[in-house]
């Protein structure tokens, strides 16, 4: 009886033994397929990376011999990469601070009008010919109310005489303008743009500015030289009259309409229908322009800073900013200067208006601009 007992002891040992041993063979064999699929990831994450290194490296890497180190080095420098092209004014993030344009126009697409009279020619007109109408002399015509061959030999067929009489009154400013819009109408192209003979114009940032706009699309774009609408009254005829308020852009800073916005102005606006349209409100050209875009068309003004006339403070304009505005202007308040206050290539009894010292400042390569100015 003690050896059968000894017996199934021993049976019982033996297949204890037996259990332990295939439960410590299958926990080898999971161990081993564990570590197997752990290194197949190692690997397969390493080839990613390495090929994502590729590009980013002058040689590439051809072989899995670097595994990990070539892999994440070249994986981070890509990533450093791209974050400094980011991080530079040309690169993505600069590129998504300013919109790209809605449209491609060049200097070729704007109709820049410029308004002046007989008198102004030498002190005022000269002056802009030897500037900013100097490198513009295709975009630019001149209206203006008498005869000068000195001035055609410089403007050829870009001088027009517009018949209208010489003095400041409503009537007079309004027939030159009406003038100006149809030859705008006449010429085909997309932007036309109103300025004075007081006003110097930056044709980089006017390009600039109206590249953001469809040419086909309703844009009245100017600055007001009020700080509200102004008031006006409307005469309907049959002694019927009726109060009208709306915005305009002042002509003494210049103002752009693009040509979808021109077309519909004409039957308010073409031929002789501007004077009629004046009489109407009895105001000058460029509130009448404002009336009939705004009161009559429903069309907006859109509103720029960049544009400067004499009727503000100019000396608020920093030298700094200079080159990012679209017009400036000058001229007299209360017996004193209201210019552009900047260090230039010329002192101001030289150069009163500031405008030659602007033109050096945008225009160094000028051939008559003093060479290395500290402005």
């Amino acid at each position: 009886m003690l050896k059968s007992h000894s017996r199934k002891t021993l049976l019982s040992a033996a297949g204890a033994s037996v259990t332990c041993l295939a439960l410590l063979l299958l926990l080898a064999q999971r161990q081993r397929s564990a570590t197997e699929g752990a290194r197949r990831e190692r690997e397969v994450g390493l080839r990613s990376l390495q090929s994502l290194g590729e590009a980013g490296t002058e040689d590439g890497i051809q072989s899995e011999q670097a595994g990990g180190k070539r892999g994440f080095s070249a994986y981070f420098s890509k990533l450093t990469r791209n974050r400094r092209e980011a991080e530079k004014p040309g690169g993505a993030a600069g590129a998504t601070s300013s919109p790209p344009p809605a449209e491609n126009i060049s200097a070729d697409d704007i109709f820049i009008a410029v308004k002046t009279t007989k008198k102004f020619h030498k002190s005022r007109l000269e002056l802009l010919l030897d500037t900013w109408i100097s490198r513009n002399v295709q975009q630019t015509y001149i209206f203006t109310d008498g005869e000068d061959e000195e001035l055609k030999k410089k403007m050829g067929s870009h001088v027009i005489n517009t018949n209208c009489s010489a003095a400041h009154s409503r009537q007079a400013l309004s027939c030159k303008m009406a003038v100006e819009y149809d030859k705008f109408i006449e010429s085909g192209n997309k932007w036309f743009c109103h300025v004075d003979d007081d006003n110097y114009v930056n044709m980089k940032t006017l390009v600039q500015l109206l590249s953001q706009y469809p040419h086909t699309q309703d844009m009245y774009i100017g600055k007001p030289s009020l700080d509200r609408p102004i008031e006006a009254t409307e005469r309907l005829g049959d002694n019927k009259m009726r109060p009208v308020n709306f915005w305009f852009a002042t002509g003494g800073a210049g103002f752009c309409v693009s040509r979808g916005l021109a077309l519909k102005m004409s039957p308010w606006a073409s031929g002789g229908h501007f004077m009629n349209t004046a009489e109407k409100i009895r105001l000058p050209d460029d509130c009448t322009i404002g009336y009939i875009i705004e009161s009559v068309l429903g069309v907006p003004l859109t509103r720029s800073n960049l544009f400067h006339s004499h009727l503000e403070n100019l000396q608020q304009v920093s030298r700094s900013e200079v080159h990012k505005q679209i017009t400036l202007s000058y001229g007299m308040f209360e017996n004193k200067r209201n210019i552009i206050n900047m260090k230039g290539a010329f002192s101001v009894e030289e150069d009163p208006s500031r405008f030659k010292s602007v033109h050096c400042l945008l225009n160094p390569d000028t051939p008559w601009c003093p060479p290395q100015v500290a402005y």
